[in-house]
């Protein structure tokens, strides 16, 4: 577990899945918990291949009282494991059309749209949704909407969760409006899929993400999605390099 603070540790268990424990509020991202194996697509685009399993079990999680999800449509982002977590779940926070897919608990949130949680001590947490890009220009047609988050709170840090995110211009807004972040949760792994944008970037690679830290003043970097999946073509040795090349190891806390 990384503990940053007092208010707030992040518990990484494998690809882009954390558990952020913020201000007594316990908040999941992206739930794949599957058994290794291949995800084929009935529109015959490429499949997917999970090739390490999750580092604990639904059962362990404990209490969650939220998810946030950054899309629906992939299973490196929900499995089927996820999809059946969802329902035990009082909250799932994404995209709208993602919450139109989903039902049950699930509720969209359009860019920079917010929600307020309740926190254990009865304070609050506002969850906000930050604008993301999962591919280049114009992904949104092939790879659907997705969505970043900022989490803040009276007496505590400032969080951004990128979500599956190739662009730093999104960054850059998020910077905007929020920064300087005290700690960033960054999708990261390089992910590619040759016939699909023809290799283009899905998420950020580790020199984007160090940049992004940069970008956003980040004091505290936790990455994820750089592992357990075949299409992700950069690891935790290739971060620390990233980030060692841009001076800014100090701030990896590495799962």
């Amino acid at each position: 577990m990384n503990k940053i603070s007092d208010q707030l540790s992040v518990q990484v268990f494998g690809g882009p899945t954390a558990l952020i424990d913020y201000g007594g509020l316990r908040l999941l991202t992206d739930p794949t918990f599957d058994e290794p194996g291949y995800y084929g697509r009935p529109d015959g685009r490429p499949g997917l291949t999970k090739t390490a399993p999750a580092s604990i079990a639904p059962a362990d999680l404990g209490r969650v009282d939220a998810v946030l999800l950054s899309h629906d449509e992939h299973p490196d982002n929900l499995d089927h494991s996820g999809r059946k977590l969802l329902a035990d779940i009082p909250l799932t926070l994404t995209t709208p059309s993602g919450a139109g897919r989903l039902g049950g608990t699930a509720k969209g949130l359009a860019t920079w749209e917010t929600i307020e949680l309740t926190r254990p001590d009865g304070g609050a947490v506002t969850v906000t949704a930050a604008p993301a890009l999962h591919g280049p220009e114009g992904a949104e047609k092939v790879s659907g909407d997705v969505t970043g988050f900022v989490l803040t709170g009276q007496g505590l840090p400032r969080v951004y969760v990128s979500g599956d995110n190739a662009s730093l211009d999104a960054v850059r807004q998020v910077a905007d409006r929020f920064g300087p972040i005290d700690t960033a949760v960054l999708f990261a792994g390089a992910p590619r899929l040759k016939p699909v944008f023809d290799g283009a970037l899905l998420v950020l690679d580790s020199a984007l993400a160090a940049e992004a830290t940069r970008i956003l003043g980040a004091r505290t970097v936790v990455p994820v999605h750089m592992d357990s999946w075949e299409h992700f073509t950069e690891g935790r040795d290739d971060v620390v390099a990233a980030f060692t090349a841009a001076g800014l190891a100090d701030r990896l806390r590495l799962g």
